[in-house]
């Protein structure tokens, strides 16, 4: 039997404007747009209706199941609570980013990153969760589990994106040894001679397993169809390297030449709401607002904080001149929807899914009012 939704006196985000009007959702896909309130539906009262949101890269999975150290929650509870607030958040696609290969300092292990991958894929069978869920692996190149927990997923048709990182002090995310001992000696209590071992003990990892491992899983996910995206790119040599082993996307580049690099040569430039928001790097690394003011910017990622996601795409027009909100709302749908092949979603128009968000602004901070996921409200 055929379903029909009419959403109708909204402010529209389109791909390149915002249009008055009313939406019209019919078997889960957008069927119409209209421009003004000339339809009978569900009345908005003039709020915005956005496309759903699409989240390549979230780590917040992690802190559902283990948010204290040697605790662990029930896995499938632990999806269920993150796919609550993502959801809530305005995400109606969600990238779940798992662990392969495993620092000195994990309390997880491979195991554990397993469990949740087969609790999403239950969620998801069973229809529980809110959201559309994939998986992306977060492939630390440098530790000699790398592979060995890669092959773990090496059956798991959920998994549509990896990132190659490497998160060794002296490079990358952490160039600046200052801002590491930050990072590293506030987070784990070292002392001054504690931490040089650690940093000899870590560098000395990525020389021995950094190549073979970001060869080796490049590979596999070519030979797979997954999309791969490297992080935190520094320097004109990391992009080229990335470009060589077909990175379709740039997470976090560090530096402005590095974005620059990797938006010459076609890749989407993804960096951290949580940065927009906050005007900088935790790292210290380059500004997103910078990137962006610089047109170097194409998709934003919640990272650690779902509600940044949403809450960048209503400011970033504010903090950095020239960019409109469609092309804002844009940076967290479309742009992350079509640098990883999904082209079903990610903009309001005729045929699409109908993946939708009603927002209004109360003191500039967007209220996300409720959700739609292929014309079903799931929050």
């Amino acid at each position: 039997m055929m379903t029909e939704t009419v959403l109708t006196n909204a402010n529209i985000v389109l791909a390149d404007e915002v249009l008055p009007g009313s939406v019209v959702i019919r078997d889960g896909k957008i069927a119409d747009i209209d421009r003004g309130p000339v339809r009978v539906g569900e009345d908005l009262e003039g709020d915005y209706v956005i496309p759903g949101l699409v989240e390549l890269h979230t780590d917040h999975l992690e802190g559902h199941y283990a948010p204290r150290p040697k605790v662990r929650w029930n896995p499938i509870a632990s999806v269920l609570a993150h796919d609550a607030q993502i959801a809530t958040a305005g995400i109606t696609t969600v990238f779940d980013a798992l662990r392969v290969g495993m620092d000195y300092e994990a309390d997880l292990t491979m195991q554990d990153m397993r469990q949740l991958a087969d609790a999403i894929e239950t969620s998801v069978s069973e229809d529980l969760v809110r959201a559309d869920h994939f998986i992306h692996l977060r492939c630390e190149v440098s530790a000699p589990d790398c592979l060995e927990a890669f092959a773990l997923f090496s059956s798991d048709y959920r998994v549509k994106l990896a990132s190659l990182m490497d998160h060794a002090p002296g490079q990358r995310q952490f160039a600046s040894l200052e801002a590491y001992a930050t990072y590293y000696m506030g987070k784990m209590k070292m002392s001054e001679e504690q931490f040089r071992r650690y940093c000899d003990a870590r560098v000395a990892q990525s020389q021995q397993n950094s190549a073979p491992n970001r060869l080796a899983v490049a590979k596999a996910c070519h030979e797979r169809g997954i999309v791969l995206a490297s992080h935190d790119d520094a320097t004109v040599a990391h992009v080229d390297e990335a470009i060589e082993q077909g990175i379709r996307v740039a997470e976090f580049p560090t530096t402005t030449e590095a974005a620059a690099a990797s938006k010459h040569a076609g890749l989407g430039v993804l960096m951290g709401a949580p940065n927009v928001m906050r005007g900088g790097s935790h790292s210290g690394n380059v500004s997103a607002r910078d990137l962006a003011a610089d047109g170097l910017l194409d998709i934003l990622s919640s990272d650690y904080i779902p509600f940044s996601l949403i809450q960048s795409a209503f400011f970033i027009g504010d903090a950095v001149e020239g960019i409109s909100l469609p092309q804002a709302v844009a940076m967290v749908s479309k742009n992350p929807a079509d640098a990883v092949g999904l082209t079903d979603r990610g903009v309001i128009e005729p045929g699409r899914r109908a993946d939708l968000v009603r927002v209004r602004l109360e003191e500039h901070i967007p209220v996300v009012r409720t959700v739609w996921r292929e014309g079903r409200r799931v929050a």
